[in-house]
C-alpha cells in the first residue's frame, strides 16, 4: 500500500504521523524503548497536541532483534499470533555511549540516538544490514478513520530481495508490490496459496513482519531505495534476522518461528493420483496399478482425489458405495502391494453431508456476527467451515479422521484453506482479519498432529496446498493449480524456490500441469523436472496421468527418473535431515548455495537439489536449455562429462537426460535399490568423488531412516592419493572415483573399473582405504 505521492508528498487521503523527534529512551532488563514525537520538540509548549509513537526493541535469540512499534497501546489484539519464540532479557545487552544507544543479540546489533529522528541502523558484526528511517516511518490514518503501522528498512545498491511466500511473480521481488493475503488464485497470477510476510536480502539478513493479517509490502516500489510494509491497526511487530550467510539466517528465521518436521523416506517415491474430476472406481484404481507394474515403473503411493467421497457431500468422511464396495478390504490388497495410501480432504462441510448436522448441533462450526452458521455455495452446496479454535471442535474432526487411518488410509492431502471469510467470529473471539491467512496453520496442524499421534514422529507428512509463517512445521507443501505449459511449468518452479527462501524445507508440484493436458513431450520434461524435486506426484484435472496415456516412451522416461530417484537416497534423506536439524530447503534458489556470484542472484530456472546438485530442467519442445555453472569443474551425473564453470552453457538434451550436474569438491552417496525410495542406506552404498581437488576434503553423511546418523564418510587428497575413511556402521561398500581411469594401488578393498571412474569395493569390516594414483 503506498502511502506517499511521489517522495517528497504525502498522498491526500493520507494523515502520516512519523518518528520526527526522539524525546526519551529508557532502558531494562532485556528492552530499549524509544519514545519519539511526531514533530519537532524546539520548546515546551510543543509536547502539547503532539503525538508520540514508541518503539520497543527485545530479543528471542541470538542474533535475531524484535522490534515493536506502536502508536495507541490500548489498542484491542484478539489475536491469533504466530507461535514464534518468546523474547528473552538475557539475549540483549544494552549499551550507551555518548548520545548513542546500542543493543547487541550475539552478533547482530542496533544503533539509535538518543534525540533527532529516530532511525534504526542494523548491523551484522561491523556490517550496515539496514536502517529504519524514522522520518518515512510511522502511522498513517486513511480517509480519517483506517489506522495502519509502517516501516521503511533501506535497501542498498544492487541490494535484492527474495522470498515472500509461493510467488509466481518474477523470483527477485525488487519493484513488486506484494499483499500478504492467501488466495486461491492458480499459478499464473500474483495471488498466492502460501503467503509468508518474510523475505530474504541478499546483503544477508532477513525480515519477519509478525503480522497474520493483511501485510502489504512495496519493495523498491514506492520509495525505491526502501522496503515499505505496513499492516493495519496502532502496531506492528517484525524481527530483523542477521547471520553470516544466506543459510545462517533461514536457519535463524526456522529456529524463530519452527522447523520442518522430517518426513518418512517412502514420501520421497512416486505418487499417482485419480486426478480430480476423472471417474473413477476400483477398477479403474487396480488398472492404473497393474499398468505400472506392467510397465516395470516403481510405485509408492496412491491417491483417492475428491470423489472417493459421494458428490455434494465433501466432506464427510465416508467412502463412496457406488463406487468403493469394500474400502477396508481395498486398502488392505494395496497395502499388499507395497503401496501407502492418500486420501482427498479439506477442512469446509457440505449442507447434505451428515457431518453438517453434528457441527451445527454443536458449536464446531464458524458462525456470522449474527450467532447464525456461516455458509455460501461455493465449491460446496451450503458448506461450512470447521471452526478449528475451538478445541472441541479439533477433537471432532480428529476423530472422523483416526477412523480412515484405523480402516488403513496412510496420510491426507489437505486442500484449499484460502477461501476463509472475514464477516464472522470464531469460538475463542480471533480476530477474523487475521484468522483468513492463520486458519491454514490450525487446520494443518490438527492433521498432522493426529498422524504424529497415530502414525508416530517421523512418519507423518500431508499434502498441503495453503500455508502462513509456521506452516513449514507441517510438510509437504505442493504448488496448486498450474497447468500444462512450459510457462506454467517455469512459473511453478519460480514458486518454489521463492517458498524454499521463506523457510519451507520440501516442495512438489502437479507433474505434467494440473490443467489441461500436456503434451508428449512437455509430460516428459516435467517428469524429469517433478523426479528431481523433493516430492513426485502425478496429478491432473480432467485427464488422467498415467503415463502411457500420453506415449509409450512417457512410461520409459517415467521409470528411468523414478529409479534414478530412488537411487540417490541416500543423498537425498540426508538432505531431508538437513531440512529438519538446520532448516535448509531441499531444493534451493542458486543465490542460497552461491550468494557471492552475482550471476546466481537472478536464476530462477534451475536450482540445487540440495548441496551438491544442480538442476536445469528443459523449458523448450526442441530440447535446448541454457543454463549457469557456477566457478569450478563440474561432472554431469548420467554421462560424467566434465563442464568448467564460470559461464553459461547451451545444449540440446534427450528425454532420459538433462543439466544434472554435481558440484566440485563433493561426493554423492548413491544405493543400489532402484525400486523404491525407503531402504538401508548405509548397505551397499558407493561413494562418487567429483573433482576432489588436492588438498581438499569432503565428506557425506548416511541416516537411518528415523533420521540418525549411521555413517560418515570423508575422503581427502592429498600427495597423489585418496585416503577414504568410514566412521560409524556400514554393509558392503564401495568408492568411485568419477573420472578416474588408472589407479597405482590401493591397501584395502577390490578395484574394478567402470565407464565413470575407478571403483573400489569394501567390506563392512573395512572402514578405511588409501588409494594412489
Amino acid at each position: 500500500m503506498k502511502y506517499r505521492d511521489g517522495y517528497w508528498n504525502i498522498r491526500t487521503n493520507v494523515q502520516l504521523l512519523n518518528k520526527v523527534d526522539i524525546v526519551d529512551v529508557h532502558q531494562e532488563a532485556g528492552t530499549l524503548t524509544i519514545y519519539t514525537a511526531a514533530k519537532r520538540i524546539d520548546k515546551r509548549g510543543a509536547t502539547l497536541n503532539t503525538p508520540m509513537l514508541t518503539t520497543v526493541v527485545s530479543s528471542p535469540l541470538p542474533d535475531v532483534l524484535h522490534v515493536r512499534s506502536y502508536h495507541f497501546k490500548g489498542a484491542l489484539d484478539r489475536g491469533p499470533h504466530f507461535s514464534l519464540q518468546p523474547d528473552q532479557h538475557k539475549q540483549m545487552i544494552i549499551e550507551q555511549m555518548g548520545t548513542a544507544y546500542t543493543v547487541r543479540s550475539g552478533e547482530l546489533s542496533l544503533s539509535v540516538g538518543d534525540s533527532g529522528p529516530a532511525d534504526l541502523s542494523f548491523f551484522y558484526q561491523d556490517r550496515l544490514l539496514t536502517t529504519s528511517s524514522g522520518q518515512l516511518s510511522g502511522h498513517a490514518v486513511l480517509d480519517g478513520q483506517d489506522a495502519y503501522q509502517l516501516e521503511y528498512l533501506s535497501l542498498g545498491v544492487g541490494e535484492t530481495i527474495y522470498g515472500l511466500g509461493e510467488r509466481f511473480t518474477p523470483f527477485v521481488k525488487n519493484g513488486q508490490v506484494v499483499d500478504i493475503w492467501n488466495e486461491d488464485g492458480g499459478t499464473s497470477s500474483e495471488q498466492a496459496y502460501k503467503n509468508i510476510p518474510f523475505y530474504l536480502s541478499s546483503r544477508g539478513y532477513g525480515v519477519l513482519v509478525a503480522n497474520p493479517g493483511r501485510v502489504s509490502f512495496e519493495v523498491g516500489s514506492e520509495v525505491v531505495t526502501s522496503v515499505q510494509f505496513s499492516v493495519p491497526g496502532q502496531c506492528l511487530d517484525y524481527y530483523v534476522i542477521g547471520a553470516k550467510s544466506l543459510k545462517d539466517v533461514l536457519g535463524k528465521y526456522t529456529e524463530l518461528s519452527g522447523r520442518p518436521a522430517l518426513v518418512p523416506a517412502w514420501s520421497f517415491g512416486l505418487w499417482l493420483t485419480t486426478s480430480f474430476v476423472t471417474s473413477y472406481d476400483e477398477q479403474t484404481v487396480n488398472r492404473f496399478i497393474d499398468g505400472m507394474a506392467e510397465h516395470k515403473i516403481p510405485l509408492h503411493v496412491f491417491h483417492f482425489d475428491c470423489f472417493w467421497m459421494e458428490a455434494f457431500q465433501w466432506v464427510d468422511f465416508t467412502w463412496d458405495a457406488k463406487q468403493f464396495s469394500d474400502p477396508p478390504a481395498m486398502l488392505a490388497r494395496l497395502h499388499s502391494r507395497n503401496l501407502k495410501v492418500c486420501v482427498w480432504i479439506n477442512p469446509y462441510v457440505a449442507q447434505k453431508s451428515a457431518l453438517f448436522d453434528e457441527g451445527l448441533a454443536n458449536g464446531y462450526l464458524v458462525h456470522n456476527l449474527d450467532g447464525s452458521v456461516w455458509q455460501w455455495d461455493r465449491w460446496q452446496a451450503g458448506m461450512g467451515l470447521v471452526d478449528f479454535t475451538n478445541a472441541d471442535a479439533v477433537r471432532w474432526y480428529q476423530g472422523k479422521l483416526k477412523a480412515l487411518l484405523d480402516m488403513g488410509v496412510d496420510t491426507f492431502k489437505t486442500d484449499f484453506g484460502e477461501r476463509i471469510p472475514t464477516s464472522v467470529q470464531y469460538a475463542d473471539g480471533s480476530d477474523p482479519m487475521k484468522m483468513h491467512n492463520y486458519y491454514t496453520y490450525l487446520y494443518n496442524k490438527a492433521v498432522f498432529e493426529l498422524l504424529e499421534q497415530e502414525r508416530g514422529t517421523g512418519d507423518a507428512l500431508v499434502f498441503a496446498r495453503s500455508a502462513t509463517v509456521g506452516g513449514q512445521k507441517f510438510p509437504v507443501h505442493w504448488g496448486g493449480d498450474c497447468s500444462a505449459t512450459y510457462e506454467s511449468m517455469a512459473e511453478s518452479l519460480r514458486g518454489g524456490l521463492s517458498l524454499s527462501l521463506s523457510g519451507f524445507g520440501y516442495w512438489s508440484h502437479d507433474i505434467g500441469g494440473f490443467e489441461k493436458r500436456a503434451t508428449p513431450d512437455l509430460f516428459k520434461r516435467w517428469i524429469a523436472f517433478g523426479l528431481l524435486s523433493s516430492h513426485s506426484r502425478l496429478h491432473g484435472n480432467e485427464s488422467y496421468r498415467v503415463p502411457w496415456d500420453f506415449d509409450e516412451q512417457s512410461s520409459e522416461v517415467l521409470k528411468y527418473f523414478v529409479e534414478l530417484k530412488c537411487s540417490l537416497m541416500p543423498y537425498l534423506f540426508h538432505q531431508a535431515c538437513d531440512a529438519h536439524v538446520h532448516g535448509l530447503p531441499i531444493m534451493r534458489a542458486m543465490v542460497l548455495e552461491f550468494p557471492d556470484d552475482p550471476v546466481c542472484a537472478f536464476l530462477d530456472r534451475q536450482y540445487c537439489l540440495g548441496e551438491h546438485v544442480l538442476v536445469a530442467p528443459v523449458f523448450q519442445d526442441d530440447g535446448k536449455v541454457s543454463y549457469y555453472l557456477p566457478k569450478g569443474r563440474w561432472t554431469h551425473l548420467l554421462n560424467n562429462r566434465e563442464v568448467s564453470g564460470g559461464s553459461y552453457q547451451s545444449e540440446v538434451y534427450d528425454y532420459f537426460s538433462l543439466p544434472l550436474f554435481v558440484r566440485p569438491n563433493s561426493i554423492l552417496a548413491i544405493g543400489s535399490e532402484h525400486a523404491k525410495p525407503d531402504y538401508d542406506y548405509a548397505d551397499q552404498v558407493t561413494f562418487h568423488v567429483f573433482a576432489l581437488e588436492e588438498g581438499a576434503r569432503a565428506t557425506a553423511v548416511l541416516n537411518d531412516l528415523g533420521g540418525a546418523v549411521k555413517a560418515i564418510c570423508t575422503v581427502t587428497h592429498a600427495h597423489g592419493s585418496y585416503q577414504v575413511r568410514i566412521e560409524g556402521t556400514i554393509g558392503s561398500w564401495a568408492v568411485c572415483l568419477r573420472n578416474i581411469q588408472a589407479v597405482q594401488s590401493t591397501d584395502q578393498g577390490r578395484v574394478a573399473f567402470s565407464p565413470d571412474g575407478v571403483v573400489v569395493q569394501l567390506t563392512s569390516e573395512q572402514k578405511a582405504c588409501t588409494i594412489r594414483i
